[in-house]
Parts: structure tokens; C-alpha cells; sequence
């Protein structure tokens, strides 16, 4: 447009300007013939010109506008560049010059807007200057020589679940020993009956890392020593919720005195989440810094984060879509009417899988927030939020129920949608294909090292990342606010402004900023890691 407009305007001139490059592209005896007149004429020529007429004026007229014209076509009417060579500014073109300065100003502040927008999304919460701080007191390093000297105690442990369940156990299979002045034998992985994982601790975990960084507080050993192999162990099956340090030697001191050997199963959510200030370093020690998994996985998982951050920031989901998922949350996947109907009827069937509250109908958990977020409302969720329409995300999780189909909402308003299957290279994962652990451990490391990290739903893995952000420098965390957010969900009559205005509101303090886990009982101090194992200069660095 602003070319013809540039013609348009020309075209009120009065004059022809030829462009020097014209006159410097005739060659000399071009111009030769110009100022000398043939000796004789030719019948056959086009024009005739006698000895006369090439004295005439007006030949020389005619033969410098004729060259102007080539020339012309030869740039191809561009008057625009025409303009550079000519030494007196075009007063038609100015007004012009001026409405594109405005355009383009206009265009400009439009980007300055949108890059602060999308600036904003990936910006990180203010760390208030926390940092890991595991400084143990005085007592505890003095006790911590008898505790790894001793040889009569041994503690067995068996963990069940995914992994990151395994996780928390192991955690706490730590502080028990600890606890117990008892030695650690490398806890047993039970097979899952749901993903049939035979995985041992070794597969999965750095062995070798664990005992080294675990050296001054647990003794931990690859197997019972042969002088109480053949112990038969104290077992017990049924450790209540949240016990005590107190509870733990009232109750199995003695017997593993005598016994020499203690076993124990099923330790999720046994140990109280409210221990002393050394105890609960012990488990920041472990969780953060002593469960590093094996050199092959964590190789992998590494190499898929680069492949992530090649091209700049991303974001890692953690989708709970998965048709178990709806069973046991007793929440509809929202597909249509045939899924809802299938997830309904296996709940009929197997009611002991529900562990939601049996008491509620599904608007109810789905208003009080304990349902899973399908991808239509992590779609609308992450768009309210900022999220530009040329994020990179990687998805974590199982297949959900309804295949892609289920994903479509979120890969039609963000393309760079990947999974571990789109960024492996061929045969790069068919180690790890029949082991559901090790995949959990790869979405596990890729999650990590996102710039942002957003789950679906609750849930151990969430957790997890949870407090490995904030103990890695309070990385950016979105926690979705369900329970206050669906109501404008329902509402499809609001203005898109004024809905993304007030889901921004409702999570300006949900982004991973540090929160003092004694501000909330009952939280877990791998979740909340501040204050008992991060410090700031207004932190005393060890208790």
C-alpha cells in the first residue's frame, strides 16, 4: 500500500529526475554516438536522422528522454528509489512519512505490550533470598558417630506404590532408622500389581550416592550382614498414621534390641509430618540431595530437558487424565456421555477403588476442588494466565482416557505440545518401555528442569516437584486454585478480560513463592522446605 501511495504522489511531479545510475550504466560509445552523427544514413533505419537534425535541440531532448524511460522500467517505477539520490526532500511524501511514523509507533508499543505479557509468564517468583541450609546441631552430629558405628540393629524396609509414593517412604524408612539407631538395609521395591514393575532400588536410584551422602547420619547396607541373615525379624504390618518419634522407641526399641532385626511395610504417611528440627533436615538430606536416580535414567531425562530448552523457556504439565485417575478421584473426564457412562459403571463394579469422599455426588468434588482438571480447563487455566500461544510444553503423565482426542483442546491453542515419545530419539526408550517406574522417573527429571511446572490434580509427583523447586531456588510452581476458580469456569457469559483478570488474582501468590510450612498443620516438610531446610540472612543457619 505505502508503495502506491509513494507512486500516487509521484505522479503530481512536474519534472522527470534520472537516476545517476542510468547515466553511469550507458557505455562510452553509447554516449559516443550521441555526440558524433553517422556518416551516412541507412534507409533501413527506424528513425532518420540526418547531419541537420543531430544539431537540433530537440534530438538531444528526445535521446535523453528516451534514456530516462529505459532506465525507468529497468527499476521497475520504483519512485521510492528514486528518492535517496534526489538532494531536495519530496514535500508530497511528507504527511505520508508522519501517518507511518504513527503506524509504526503504534505497532511498536502493540509488541512492547505482548513481550511483557509473555515476559511476565515466564518470570520467576522472588526467592526472598532462601537457600538450602541443612546445618544439623551439635547433638545430633555427636549422636550421629555411635548411631554409624553400631552393628545390632538392622531396620527392613518394603515401599509399594508409583514412585513417587516410594519416594516418601524411603524418606521417612531413613528417619525411622535414624530414629532407631538402627543400621538401613537398601529398602524393597514390592512389585505393582497395576504396571507389573519388577524394578529394584538400584534400577531406579544411585546406590552408590545414596550411601555416601547418608554416611554421617544412617548406615545404610546392600544386604543383612550374614550373622543375622538367618534372623527371623520382629515384623509389623500395622504402624498407625502420623506416629511419633516417641511412639516409634516406645514400640520397637526394645524388640529390635532383642530381635536384631525389625521389619516393616507400608510405610506411607506413618511418620508424623511435624518432627524435630534435625529430623526434618534429615529428610530434606534425603529427598533433595541423597535420592539421585541411576546414571541411564537420569541421562535420558537429562537429554530430553536439552531438547526442550534448545529453543528457549518451557512449560512441563503434569496431566492426571488417565482412566484410573477418574475412577478413583469419583470426577467425570467431561469427553461425552459414553466415557462418563464407562468411568461411572467401573466405579459400580469396583467401589473400593474410590478414595475420594464416597458421601459426594461429582458437582460436589468437582466445586470443592477435588478433581482432576481436564484439557479443556488447563487450556483456559494456562491461557488466563499469560501462557503465549508459542509455548513449548511438555506433557508428563500416562496415556489419558480418550487418547488424543482428550489432549485436542490444549494442542489446538499450544502446538509445541511434546511428550517423551515426540523428543526420544529411535530405540532411545524401548530400554525403559515395559517399566513404568523408570518413564515416572523421566517425566520426573524433565518436569524439574522446566522454567514452569503445572500439575492437573494433587498427587505425589506434584508434591514432590513441589519441594525440589523450592529447595532448587523457588522455581516457577502454578498451583491451580479449583476450588475458587470454577465458579467463573461455569460462568460463560463473563468477559475473557475480566476472566483472565480475576484467575490472575486468584493466583498471584499460587507461583512457587517460599511459604513457611508452620503457617498450615500437617504439611510436609519435603513440600515446604521453609524454614526448618532453607535459610535467609533473617534465618539463623543451624538450630
Amino acid at each position: 500500500m505505502a508503495k502506491s501511495k509513494n507512486v500516487f504522489n509521484a505522479k503530481k511531479l512536474s519534472y522527470i529526475s534520472v537516476p545517476s545510475q542510468v547515466i553511469n550504466s550507458l557505455s562510452s560509445s553509447s554516449l559516443q554516438s550521441l555526440l558524433v552523427s553517422p556518416k551516412r544514413s541507412s534507409s533501413g533505419s527506424f528513425f532518420f536522422v540526418n547531419k541537420y537534425s543531430c544539431r537540433s535541440p530537440r534530438v538531444w531532448l528526445f535521446a535523453l528522454f528516451l534514456f530516462g524511460l529505459v532506465g525507468m522500467l529497468r527499476l521497475g517505477w520504483n519512485v521510492n528509489t528514486l528518492i535517496p539520490f534526489s538532494p531536495y526532500p519530496n514535500p508530497c511524501l511528507q504527511p505520508q512519512q508522519n501517518v507511518d511514523t504513527i503506524g509504526q509507533s503504534r505497532d511498536s508499543s502493540v509488541v512492547a505490550s505482548n513481550l511483557g505479557q509473555l515476559a511476565e509468564f515466564w518470570k520467576q517468583p522472588d526467592g526472598m533470598g532462601y537457600r538450602p541450609c541443612l546445618d544439623f546441631s551439635r547433638e545430633y552430629q555427636r549422636a550421629s558417630e555411635a548411631i554409624v558405628k553400631d552393628r545390632s540393629k538392622y531396620l527392613v524396609v518394603v515401599v509399594s506404590g508409583g514412585i513417587s509414593q516410594q519416594r516418601n517412604q524411603i524418606v521417612d524408612a531413613v528417619v525411622i532408622a535414624r530414629i532407631l539407631g538402627a543400621a538401613l538395609v537398601v529398602p524393597i521395591l514390592q512389585v505393582n500389581v497395576i504396571w507389573g514393575d519388577e524394578s529394584e532400588f538400584s534400577d531406579i536410584f544411585d546406590l552408590a550416592h545414596f550411601k555416601t551422602v547418608l554416611a554421617d547420619d544412617v548406615r545404610i547396607l546392600s544386604s543383612l550382614p550374614s550373622t543375622h541373615v538367618m534372623t527371623r525379624p520382629v515384623e509389623e504390618r500395622r504402624t498407625p498414621l502420623l506416629v511419633s518419634p516417641r511412639w516409634i522407641r516406645s514400640r520397637y526399641l526394645k524388640r529390635i534390641n532383642r530381635e536384631g532385626v525389625l521389619l516393616l511395610r507400608g510405610l506411607d504417611s506413618r511418620l508424623s509430618k511435624d518432627l524435630p528440627p534435625d529430623l526434618q533436615k534429615l529428610r530434606c538430606k534425603v529427598a533433595f540431595q541423597a535420592l539421585k536416580f541411576a546414571p541411564p535414567i537420569l541421562e535420558l531425562g537429562n537429554n530430553l530437558a536439552q531438547r526442550m530448552q534448545s529453543k528457549g523457556p518451557y512449560l512441563a504439565l503434569h496431566l492426571r487424565m488417565e482412566k484410573d485417575v477418574w475412577v478413583r478421584t469419583g470426577c467425570s473426564p467431561g469427553l461425552s456421555k459414553e466415557y462418563d457412562e464407562l468411568i461411572q459403571d467401573e466405579r459400580r463394579w469396583r467401589p473400593e477403588l474410590l478414595t475420594s469422599k464416597s458421601n459426594m455426588t461429582y458437582h460436589e468434588r468437582k466445586l470443592a476442588g477435588l478433581c482432576p482438571l481436564n484439557a479443556f480447563e488447563v487450556t483456559r487455566l494456562l491461557k488466563a494466565l499469560g501462557a503465549p500461544r508459542s509455548a513449548r510444553i511438555y506433557w508428563a503423565g500416562g496415556q489419558p482416557l480418550g487418547g488424543k482426542e482428550a489432549l485436542s483442546p490444549l494442542t489446538r491453542e499450544f502446538p509445541h505440545f511434546y511428550h517423551k515419545d515426540d523428543l526420544a530419539l529411535p530405540g532411545e526408550l524401548e530400554p525403559f518401555a515395559k517399566k513404568a517406574s523408570f518413564m515416572a522417573a523421566i517425566d520426573f527429571i524433565v518436569s524439574e528442569k522446566s522454567d514452569v511446572f503445572m500439575p492437573s490434580h494433587g498427587g505425589n509427583m506434584g508434591h514432590a516437584l513441589q519441594g525440589q523447586r523450592a529447595f532448587s531456588g523457588h522455581k516457577k510452581y502454578i498451583t491451580p486454585n479449583k476450588r475458587h476458580m470454577l465458579p467463573y469456569f461455569l460462568n460463560s457469559s463473563m468477559p475473557e478480560a475480566e476472566f483472565n483478570s480475576i484467575i490472575k488474582e486468584l493466583h498471584h501468590e499460587s507461583l512457587g513463592q517460599p511459604e513457611l510450612r508452620a503457617s498450615k498443620a500437617g504439611r510436609d516438610v519435603t513440600k515446604y522446605p521453609v524454614p526448618e531446610c532453607m535459610c535467609n540472612n533473617a534465618h539463623s543457619h543451624s538450630i
